[in-house]
């Protein structure tokens, strides 16, 4: 029988490699401009809360995911702003 903590690794390598290929292909694009930074904080308040409720349960394949999505979120929050930040500073040299 297969351990509930060996499906519960498996999805979340899953999530995080879903979620690292959406921030590589964000930062890939040009201008940046389809992207919401509400999808970032939405996604990192919502982590936070998971993480919490995950201490509160014990559950360390939540704890760590949820820390992990919370590192994607900030990253990607991160790279967008440095994306539109030196985007500004091209348009204005231009």
């Amino acid at each position: 029988m297969m351990s509930p903590d060996i499906v519960g690794w498996a999805a979340s390598a899953i999530l995080l490699a879903t979620l690292i290929r959406q921030i590589a292909a964000q930062m890939r694009d040009p201008d940046a401009r389809g992207v919401s930074r509400w999808l970032f904080i939405g996604q990192s308040a919502a982590s936070i809360g998971f993480i919490v409720y995950s201490v509160m349960v014990d559950n360390l394949v939540f704890i760590v995911t949820n820390s992990c999505i919370l590192a994607t979120a900030l990253g990607g929050q991160a790279s967008l702003w440095w994306r539109r930040s030196h985007q500004g500073k091209k348009t204005r040299a231009s």
